[in-house]
């Protein structure tokens, strides 16, 4: 009761949990509203996968790219062919060498990763690197 002495919901609507009556067209809004979210989040996973993976392959191919320089300049600093030991070293660390210049002062290198990027492509990640003295 009011202070006027009314009943604000005078047919009992809207007291609590007993109220079970909903509008003909809300019927199974809930579950629509939950699978619309579930495929969202899913949606989003698989491109967070997607882009996780190619982020992984260009860390192992940079990785990969400086370890081949690095044993390119050390061979090319002994006497033997730079390129040669720079491309056993890709192969050793799953990348294949694309480019190898054998300076004179420096072994300059350039790698490829494959990797299955977003919805199982595959993407070819090149990195390139340097080494030899200062």
């Amino acid at each position: 009761m009011t202070r006027r002495g009314r009943d604000p919901c005078p047919r009992g609507r809207g007291r609590g949990r007993g109220d079970r009556r909903r509008r003909p067209g809300e019927r199974g809004a809930a579950t629509l509203l939950v699978v619309a979210a579930a495929g969202l989040l899913l949606f989003v996973g698989l491109a967070l996968s997607g882009v996780s993976a190619v982020v992984v392959a260009q860390r192992r191919a940079q990785s990969a790219a400086d370890l081949a320089a690095l044993s390119g300049a050390t061979a090319a600093a002994d006497g033997r062919d730079g390129c040669a030991a720079a491309a056993a070293t890709a192969r050793a660390n799953d990348a294949v060498l694309v480019s190898c210049v054998d300076g004179a002062d420096d072994v300059r290198v350039s790698v490829r990763v494959r990797a299955s990027g977003p919805a199982g492509r595959a993407v070819d990640v090149v990195a390139d690197a340097r080494a030899g003295p200062g």
